[in-house]
């Protein structure tokens, strides 16, 4: 039997004795380091977060006291304390345990925050709510990796000091994936030099720390005094990312921030096609700049701040910032390249549309993990902005198939003058270039079957599987075409006028229904009367769980197999 055998609950934690806790704490590290090398998922955050994990649970009384976790990945060890360390053999699986907080899981978890910046408004919000129901719970958000170098994180900041008596842990690791950038960075490395002059005094609230982040007895100190103050708080907690496993101390990249699952499929991916291509692009244009929201490494941009370091911009975790910062960079002359995951675009669609639209200004988003992502869940998939931004006037979106067309749409989006682009791409392997028969407008017909009775429009990686569909179909004695329309927004004349050509068209794209490419194009028939009927197979307009994006790409019918059946389907119902 071990220490972490007899954890079931936080009373559990409190009933431990002091002496008991660098064993449970040296416990949970290697049962991290098993699990989560095995399962995959956020393995350095995690590390760095034990103590303090076990000391936030001896002086709080989860779930009476609220407890928010910012950003969610750094809640392993909250899981472990909470009665789930045996759900860790699903880690991030079908099913199984995810990889953030998660009210549907337990009682502990208040939000799924997989999203940085935003714990702090949450508290804000429900101290002022417990504070009017005369209710004596406490509320404390965690905040760390980065998060309080996002915009929401400081407008919460402003307001905090009239909340009520929140707790503000702030874990600082002095990193997000990689060294936090900026003046908060700076600040902060002052404070744990010594220096006294707070932001967060000057904002109303008391500071407590610097305090060790893996000293146990230390922490638990602090942390009663900043609850017996009775007044929002800051606690400078200063932790080590990676704290107590050598390969991840040693990372100097990351620290291990996130790994990959035991016997995972390696490959070529997306990413890394991008970043070549743009390392290269940037060597012909010197106008060509990349701007990065604290995920350098992750988006691919590593090879291009090789070679050209003065080009690249790390903001932080201020998607919104990087947007309209990246608006002032095209105002000025220059192409900036935003590369952001497409989950995170969403925080800034408002400065997509009235910072750059508005001003028709050659900036290039580049959307990674677009699309269904897999194991990270509801907040991560990257299904909306498909559906959302070709709403935005002037904007073009570009959904490539394979590596040779995400490098040929992403020089064509950076030759774009006269207003924003975008391309997106999965997370996954890249895999193998699919031909294309022939160019008609801005298409590529990728099949042409003669007497087809149907059109397969296929967005971006869709196409692999329409053309194993066209051919299981072409078996059947049911012949259609395929056609990748490259440019998903705005529709392409050229599109219409094929699709006005079939009697049943079926656009296949991994976006959610609404909004998505195969309403758009049965709009654009409709007004030249054409009498095709479309059909968009897409994915419901609902948050989907966590699971392989070929799971939930099956579990939606949109493999080859499904994609037949509802070909099959459609042409009966139709007859």
């Amino acid at each position: 039997m071990t220490l972490l055998d007899d954890i079931s609950s936080p009373a559990d934690v409190r009933a431990l004795p002091p002496a008991a806790l660098p064993a449970l704490a040296d416990e949970i590290r290697r049962f991290l380091v098993e699990r989560v090398t095995r399962a995959g998922g956020h393995l350095g955050p995690n590390l760095g977060v034990v103590e303090l994990t076990i000391a936030l649970h001896r002086v709080f009384d989860s779930p009476h006291d609220v407890l928010l976790w910012d950003t969610g990945h750094q809640a392993y060890v909250h899981k472990v304390l909470t009665g789930r360390a045996a759900d860790f053999a699903a880690l991030r699986r079908a099913g199984g345990l995810s990889g953030y907080p998660s009210a549907a899981e337990s009682p502990h978890d208040v939000i799924e925050n997989s999203h940085a910046s935003t714990a702090l408004s949450y508290a804000d919000g429900i101290a002022k709510a417990l504070r009017l129901k005369g209710s004596a719970r406490r509320v404390v958000a965690v905040v760390g990796d980065g998060a309080l170098t996002g915009g929401m994180a400081w407008e919460a900041l402003n307001n905090l000091a009239r909340s009520g008596p929140v707790v503000v842990v702030l874990n600082d690791n002095g990193r997000s994936y990689a060294p936090t950038t900026g003046g908060l960075a700076a600040h902060l490395a002052a404070l744990r030099s010594g220096g006294r002059a707070t932001l967060f005094e000057a904002l109303g609230l008391a500071y407590v720390g610097p305090v060790d982040g893996h000293d146990t007895a230390g922490l638990e100190d602090a942390l009663r005094t900043a609850a017996a103050l009775g007044r929002p708080v800051v606690v400078h907690c200063v932790t080590t990312k990676g704290k107590g496993h050598p390969p991840a101390e040693q990372d100097e990249a990351d620290r291990l921030h996130a790994v990959s699952a035991a016997g995972a499929n390696g490959g070529r991916t997306w990413t890394d096609v991008f970043g070549a291509e743009i390392a290269e692009i940037g060597a012909e244009h010197s106008d060509v700049v990349c701007v990065t929201a604290a995920m350098r490494g992750p988006t691919g941009l590593d090879a291009f701040a090789t070679r050209f370091p003065d080009r690249v911009f790390d903001v932080g975790i201020a998607e919104q910032h990087a947007v309209t910062s990246a608006a002032g960079l095209a105002l000025a002359g220059l192409h900036p390249v935003v590369a952001v995951y497409s989950t995170f675009l969403g925080r800034a669609f408002d400065q997509v549309l009235l910072d750059v639209a508005l001003h028709r200004l050659p900036v290039t988003f580049v959307l990674d993990r677009a699309g269904v992502t897999g194991p990270d869940g509801p907040s991560h998939h990257g299904m909306w902005d498909a559906s959302v931004l070709p709403v935005v006037p002037g904007l073009r979106l570009a959904a490539p198939r394979d590596p040779a067309r995400l490098r040929e749409l992403l020089r064509e989006a950076v030759a774009v003058a006269d207003g924003p682009t975008a391309v997106r791409y999965p997370k996954s392997a890249a895999g193998a270039d699919v031909p294309a028969v022939r160019r008609v407008g801005r298409c590529d017909v990728l099949r042409a079957a003669p007497d087809a009775v149907g059109l397969l429009v296929a967005v971006g990686p869709m196409a692999r599987a329409c053309l194993d569909a066209a051919d299981e179909l072409a078996a059947q004695g049911v012949p259609v075409d395929v056609v990748d329309p490259r440019w998903i927004a705005p529709l392409d004349p050229a599109l219409v006028k094929l699709a006005g050509a079939h009697r049943l068209v079926l656009a296949v794209e991994d976006t959610a229904t609404t909004g998505a490419l195969g309403g758009r194009l049965a709009q654009a028939l409709a007004v030249v009367g054409a009498p095709t009927r479309v059909g968009t197979f897409a994915l419901p307009t609902n948050f989907l769980p966590h699971g392989s994006r070929a799971e939930v790409l099956r579990a939606h019918g949109l493999d080859s197999a499904g994609i037949v059946t509802t070909v099959l389907k459609r042409l009966k119902e139709h007859s």
